[in-house]
């Protein structure tokens, strides 16, 4: 069972930046999607951004290319989110997820089997 622990949110202006980060107690993120998730209040989750497990190939959602980058460090486990110039939308839960088939696209909630617990950003105006 892969665990995954998000760290990194917390309460910061708008126009500063975050990183974020989601480290998974196996060393599967050699092998295996990892895509970052975020859920506004009253709003279904959204897709953010996901890396590949082997050449750590990028994917964003189309309104998040600019101002988040993610990546990894497979020798520490860990995906990071970079977020910059963060407003106020962009306030919510973010969620990092790990996905082992590949018969939905890497955008879709449901393609994912594992989540982390989620941490909270909040951008003040």
């Amino acid at each position: 069972q892969v665990q995954l622990v998000e760290s990194g949110g917390g309460l910061v202006q708008a126009g500063g930046s975050l990183r974020l980060s989601c480290a998974a107690s196996e060393h599967t993120l050699s092998m295996y999607f990892v895509g970052w998730f975020r859920q506004a209040p009253g709003k279904e989750r959204e897709f953010v951004a996901a890396i590949s497990g082997g050449a750590g190939t990028t994917y964003y959602a189309d309104s998040m290319k600019g101002r988040f980058t993610i990546s990894k460090h497979n020798g520490k486990n860990t995906v990071y989110l970079q977020i910059y110039s963060l407003k106020p939308e962009d306030t919510g839960v973010y969620y990092c997820a790990l996905r082992t088939s590949y018969d939905l696209g890497a955008d879709n909630v449901g393609a994912y089997d594992y989540w982390g617990q989620g941490t909270q950003v909040t951008v003040s105006s």
